[in-house]
């Protein structure tokens, strides 16, 4: 693969004829000395590029510096000009370069482009710098290949899909006028597109299978974020189902000690399960079971006037006597909570 090349030096003293630029550069240029060395080689070099003059005017000899891929410069002949492809297609600007192990290395073609007509990208035969590649050259033949067969390929090439902009979709020739080079041209153009399709929908693909492992992975990180939440949950309740287990014991440790059957404890006179420490909460008891029993007593009377058991005067008489004697009750129930006092309660 060749890398790029440099403005050509033209032979145009008042349009010399081709021969004789061709063999002022090769024996008469001591100046720029080419990269051809062997005299056979030089011989045919003029013979094929003189051939290729003939059948392709536009196509004219020149001498230029090549830089190889590996840096190395050379002087190499090229034939530089326009290939003519239709009436209705733009000519296309190109250089054949005669490569310095010619014929036994193919040629170098490059497609210049230009600001009207770029290089289309994704061309099958045509890469984005303009060194064009083809089945004639990829199966190059020494001394059976040469440039005129290589520019009636690339025209043949070009007709198929232009490298500046895609064109209409071209006559297929039947199989049985195209030369097998022309067939593999054909298949590699077709698979060309083939594959870029395929390139297309699969990345097409990959960009929704990656955005469907991107929702996966939300969606595996909100289930493990509600394990680990229901987790907590469950080492909570097993705590708390502890502490209860604890108190119970605790409870069901004292009602031993004090020796009360939990029996009647469970299902008996609760009251009965306790036993008051001392007058204060003798009489705090005492109290406080008569308060609650007159709140149940203005509860029940209160229920018997909605269903009219009772007729509205005899109600409000009622309870304004048990809201007294409540009043006094809780009254009672502040004053039990300061000691001095508790004398003057007898």
């Amino acid at each position: 693969m060749i890398l790029s090349g440099q403005t050509s030096t033209l032979f145009t003293m008042a349009s010399p004829h081709p021969a004789e630029i061709i063999d002022n550069a090769i024996f008469c240029n001591t100046a720029h000395a080419l990269a051809y060395t062997d005299p056979d080689q030089k011989w045919l070099i003029r013979k094929h590029l003189l051939s290729l003059h003939i059948e392709f005017s536009s196509l004219y000899p020149s001498v230029g510096m090549f830089t190889h891929n590996d840096g190395t410069m050379v002087n190499l002949l090229k034939a530089e000009g326009f290939l003519h492809i239709s009436q209705s297609l733009p000519s296309i600007h190109v250089s054949i370069w005669i490569h310095e192990h010619y014929p036994h290395l193919a040629p170098i073609v490059q497609v210049t482009p230009n600001p009207t007509y770029p290089i289309r990208p994704n061309h099958p035969f045509v890469d984005p710098s303009g060194v064009t590649t083809s089945s004639y050259l990829h199966k190059w033949v020494p001394f059976g290949h040469d440039l005129l067969g290589l520019a009636y390929n690339l025209v043949k090439l070009f007709s198929l899909d232009h490298p500046f902009y895609l064109v209409g979709a071209p006559t297929v020739s039947h199989p049985f006028y195209m030369s097998k080079t022309d067939c593999m041209d054909r298949l590699w153009w077709m698979l060309h597109y083939d594959m870029m399709t395929l390139r297309e929908n699969t990345n097409d693909e990959v960009e929704k299978l990656t955005t469907l492992q991107a929702e996966m992975s939300m969606h595996a990180d909100i289930t493990t974020s509600m394990i680990i939440g229901l987790d907590h949950e469950r080492v909570n309740l097993k705590q708390r189902v502890k502490e209860m287990t604890d108190e119970a014991d605790i409870l069901i440790n004292w009602l031993a000690v004090n020796k009360v059957n939990l029996s009647v404890a469970m299902g008996g006179e609760v009251e009965d399960a306790f036993e008051c420490a001392d007058m204060y909460s003798k009489l705090a008891l005492e109290w406080l079971a008569e308060d609650k029993a007159l709140e149940d007593l203005m509860y029940a009377l209160e229920k018997a006037l909605e269903k009219g058991v009772m007729n509205y005067e005899h109600y409000i008489r009622q309870v304004r006597s048990f809201s007294r004697d409540q009043f006094f009750l809780r009254a009672k129930l502040e004053k039990l909570k300061d000691p001095q006092i508790f004398k003057f309660l007898d």
